[in-house]
């Protein structure tokens, strides 16, 4: 919010409240969350708590002090949840049945969002699937491979990574194709109806196994592969596919960065790390 920026905690409504009245933003893009499922599991009051109550702050205070802003928000296709379980590919109507404390923190603040572009918020919200490129933390599934081969190869850690689940199917797009999205949806925000929700996916089921076995091909050494019980989700979803028809008609987006560019510039960049 504004050139010089403020660090605040999404969780204390008067911080945020006193961030938006000083800052009267035009546009805010709302990603604040605690994002990783593991975490939410061992810690659900805190996922609830940033991100269901700290959307509701960011909410109220728009709508006390800059009513006119135009909000994206950043859900997740998780809130799908069991949805998903029929293997075809997800539209934006489909119903919401999470899986997970994220998931369902997600749903809730979903919800609240929508519910409050009927009363005036002009807010538009994103579900993107799994994404990923250069530079996102490991406690995601495609780091964490290139960053333990990294390792491997700077003999850091014996040649054996260790996985989750290998059999499920995620799709996924790079980082920047789901920035651009953002950016266009900030660009066009004007003429997009209040409330409009929008899937962010390629459309392209990948097996993480046969993921896995790209980037071992790409490896300077050989690797063994080990499954680590504590990288298992408590409840599998085991397919994962998105329909984005609707942001591909509305704004004329699609991916367009290449999967093996994804992963190998991934690679180089925990690489160079």
């Amino acid at each position: 919010m504004g050139e010089t920026g403020t660090r605040l905690d999404i969780t204390d409504k008067e911080s945020v409240e006193a961030a938006i009245e000083q800052h009267q933003p035009d546009h805010l893009v709302h990603l604040a969350a605690i994002s990783s499922v593991p975490q939410s599991f061992s810690d659900p009051e805190l996922t609830w708590r940033t991100n269901v109550f700290g959307t509701l702050n960011l909410i109220m205070a728009l709508q006390a002090h800059a009513p006119d802003c135009r909000m994206l928000f950043v859900s997740s296709a998780e809130v799908y949840g069991r949805s998903t379980f029929n293997g075809t590919s997800v539209k934006e109507d489909a119903l919401l049945q999470p899986n997970n404390p994220y998931a369902a923190s997600k749903a809730a603040a979903d919800i609240m969002v929508r519910e409050s572009s009927n009363r005036g918020l002009k807010a538009t919200i994103v579900r993107p699937f799994n994404h990923t490129g250069p530079g996102q933390s490991d406690a995601f599934v495609i780091p964490a491979f290139c960053s333990q081969i990294a390792r491997i190869e700077k003999g850091l850690q014996p040649p054996q990574i260790e996985v989750g689940q290998l059999d499920d199917e995620r799709d996924f797009c790079d980082v920047r194709d789901i920035i651009d999205l953002y950016m266009l949806i900030i660009g066009e925000s004007a003429h997009l109806s209040p409330g409009l929700t929008l899937n962010a996916a390629s459309g392209v089921p990948r097996r993480i196994g046969d993921i896995l076995e790209t980037l071992l091909s790409k490896a300077s050494v050989p690797i063994t592969v080990k499954q680590d019980p504590a990288r298992l989700r408590a409840v599998r979803v085991p397919r994962i596919l998105g329909n984005a028809d609707l942001a591909r008609q509305t704004l004329g987006w699609s991916p367009v960065i290449p999967f093996e560019q994804t992963l190998q510039e991934t690679l180089d960049y925990w690489r160079s790390v």
